[in-house]
């Protein structure tokens, strides 16, 4: 048996005025996803517990099988962990935006510009020769995302996520912590906008210390692997012993490599690892920038390049099962993550489940089942 696990993150949505009042899981134009669906199983999922950011570090958590309300200490410490960083107990982890804030205080951009990882990776070398010492370290991830190190008593502070402050004032971080993390982010403006990149400060929030997670195989019984673009979920497989496989080609925006995507699962699994987890961040950045048209484009490109062909390529080889949700709704209209549940699917290759369609409305009547428990039940069958 061969299992499959696909994250569209972010694409769950409410209606929105500019599509008529649907969302875009119903505007997209999916024959593969609603074959999928007229065979499968479907449901809404809590991926985010009650008390808990609405993030994909929570999400994702969720959906690999672990409940966060026990593992979730921060964002950050999962990232940091997708960098080889591994944290001693007197040191926390920040993620570390490049962002874009206007003249009169407003958040006009929590990507700053979405910037290469090669130009992103010239300012954090620049910040960490400028601002590290005294336990303060920079280092480099992906396009906009990064990771700053700091002492532990640099733990206590309430941040706002920045894209959760597109269009608003950006809110500075408060509590016992807050004076020195407001001194660093003032100080980099400076070093970042001296740069012909679209940001001009960075942006500290999603702090906590590394968690200690229990070995993805020991755990379930099955080896498993992962593709991604985004530290973070490449974090939560270094954190939890899933082989993280990397993709140059993987963008972590609109242009990522879907198909290249697809063709590792499928030769990974051809290899012998029984699950594989392939996650496409196109659907949220889509959502956050309240772009229409994106959204509902990565949903078709989904469908296109990576379920027709996944499905058929499954077949080949057996005896499959497909497990298929986002890791939180990204509303269009809001441009940040809510907690609801989100709209799951499982498809049993050889055994047909009641059928439906996997809309936002298509479950709105069903029970909501706990997002962790959905890898026991897409592995129940072994």
């Amino acid at each position: 048996m061969k299992y499959v696990v696909c994250v569209p993150d972010g694409c769950a949505d409410e209606p929105f005025e500019e599509l008529d009042g649907r969302t875009p899981l119903e505007v997209a134009v999916t024959p593969n996803l609603d074959a999928l669906s007229a065979r499968g199983t479907l449901g809404r999922a809590a991926v985010i517990p009650d008390g808990l950011p609405p993030g994909s570090d929570v999400g994702n958590m969720s959906i690999l099988g672990y409940d966060p309300a026990r593992f979730h200490t921060g964002r950050a410490p999962i990232e940091a962990a997708a960098l080889g960083l591994r944290l001693g107990p007197d040191q926390v982890a920040y993620r570390c935006n490049l962002v874009t804030v206007g003249a009169d205080g407003t958040m006009e951009d929590f990507a700053g510009g979405h910037p290469s990882t090669e130009q992103a990776a010239e300012v954090i070398a620049a910040l960490d020769a400028e601002l590290g010492g005294d336990g303060i370290e920079f280092h480099p991830g992906v396009q906009y995302r990064h990771i700053m190190v700091a002492p532990a008593d640099l733990a206590e502070s309430d941040c706002v996520p920045p894209h959760d402050l597109t269009g608003k004032p950006a809110v500075l971080p408060s509590g016992p912590a807050a004076r020195r993390l407001v001194e660093l982010m003032e100080a980099s403006k400076s070093i970042v906008g001296a740069t012909d990149l679209g940001a001009n400060q960075i942006w500290l929030w999603g702090q906590g210390f590394q968690p200690a997670m229990a070995n993805f195989t020991e755990r379930f019984g099955v080896t498993a692997g992962l593709v991604t673009a985004v530290d973070l979920v490449r974090g939560l497989g270094v954190l939890t012993g899933i082989t993280v496989h990397d993709l140059a080609t993987a963008t972590g925006w609109y242009d990522t490599d879907y198909a290249g995507k697809r063709n590792l699962a499928l030769q990974t699994l051809r290899e012998g690892t029984d699950l594989f987890v392939i996650h496409v961040e196109a659907t949220d950045e889509a959502g956050h920038a309240g772009n229409t048209v994106e959204k509902v484009r990565a949903l078709e490109n989904w469908d296109r390049e990576i379920l027709g062909p996944l499905v058929e390529g499954l077949d080949d080889m057996g005896a499959w099962r497909l497990l298929l949700l986002p890791d939180h709704a990204t509303p269009l209209a809001l441009r940040t993550h809510t907690s609801d549940p989100v709209p799951w699917l499982l498809v049993d290759s050889a055994v047909d489940g009641p059928g439906g369609v996997y809309t936002e409305a298509g479950v709105a009547d069903a029970d909501v089942v706990a997002g962790h428990r959905l890898m026991d039940e897409l592995l129940s069958v072994r």
